[in-house]
């Protein structure tokens, strides 16, 4: 009869049989099989949840999104996969079933994707402004104009190179909207007005190495400033509250995507984190973002729980 002779961890020596040895190792395979076995089963039920969210880069480059979407993530066990574009990149994703909330802010074309059944519903979600920013030495003029769209006739009135965005987003749209009241129709091919078709922090850093005057969101233009060279606000003021031009408001929305359309989209994790980002507490994350470092938020509040809890 064959004996196994093993050394326990306190010293004590040990001797098995040799069959009984071969049951133990035996009975210990099969333990750790079903183990694994219903581990991977547990894994199989329970797949990760995903939530794709198309945003506005504005949300993106200030930084925003990932310091509140964490709190989101833990709380629902749902990760969150941002894809940061231009509102009328968003909007198309939504119509492709590519997304499956959009965070965007561009009020005509939102509207048209709620109406043509692209889109649950449209919800107020919070506001920053828009300003006018260039060149310390402002060739153009403008610093302290009151009204963007002057300021704007102006920057085309001196020729002064101007960098617009290019690539049909919120703040593109708002930028033509202000053109079109300038009277002015700009021309890629003048020399001095510049179609890049990049995002928000792309585009500031291209005003800053040019030299150029742009539109941005405030936002986006105060996470960034340490890092550009001579681009100053010029028109919009100091602060939300000392812009005179109520062209310059910037509205956000979130609008979850109609699940009847696009059968893949998970209506309900959709529409937890549609009613998270609206709640107060998360407003309230919202209202303080970027006080400490700007002196200002970056984004206001504006969901119906805001708008109910500060009338």
């Amino acid at each position: 009869m064959r004996r196994l002779f093993l050394t326990r961890a306190d010293g004590v020596v040990m001797m098995y049989r040799h069959n009984a040895m071969k049951k133990i190792l035996r009975s210990f395979m099969q333990i750790t099989f079903t183990l694994c076995a219903l581990l991977l089963a547990a894994c199989q039920a329970q797949p990760e949840q995903v939530l794709r969210l198309a945003t506005t880069t504005s949300t993106y480059d200030s930084g925003l999104l990932q310091a509140i979407l964490p709190d989101f993530e833990t709380e629902y066990g749902v990760r969150v996969d941002v894809i940061a574009v231009g509102t009328g990149q968003a909007i198309a994703m939504g119509e492709r079933g590519d997304a499956d909330v959009l965070m965007v802010h561009d009020r005509v074309k939102e509207e048209a994707f709620v109406d043509e059944g692209h889109g649950l519903a449209r919800y107020p979600l919070m506001y920053n402004d828009f300003v006018i920013v260039g060149p310390a030495d402002d060739p153009a003029g403008i610093r302290g104009m009151g009204l963007a769209s002057e300021a704007m006739a102006r920057i085309a009135s001196a020729r002064a190179t101007f960098a617009s965005r290019g690539d049909d987003s919120g703040t593109h749209a708002r930028e033509m909207t202000l053109w079109l009241a300038s009277g002015i129709q700009p021309d890629p091919s003048s020399g001095w007005y510049l179609s890049i078709g990049q995002g928000m922090g792309e585009t500031l850093q291209f005003a800053s190495e040019r030299r150029a005057y742009t539109l941005s969101d405030r936002g986006t233009y105060l996470a960034m400033q340490e890092n550009l060279i001579d681009l100053v606000v010029l028109v919009g003021g100091e602060s939300l509250a000392h812009n005179a031009d109520q062209n310059l408001i910037n509205p956000y929305s979130v609008i979850p995507v109609n699940p009847a359309r696009h059968p893949q989209t998970p209506k309900e994790v959709s529409m937890q984190f549609v009613e998270w980002i609206l709640l107060l507490d998360t407003q309230e994350q919202i209202s303080t973002f970027g006080v400490d470092q700007y002196g200002q938020p970056l984004f206001y509040p504006d969901s119906d729980h805001w708008r109910s809890a500060h009338p």
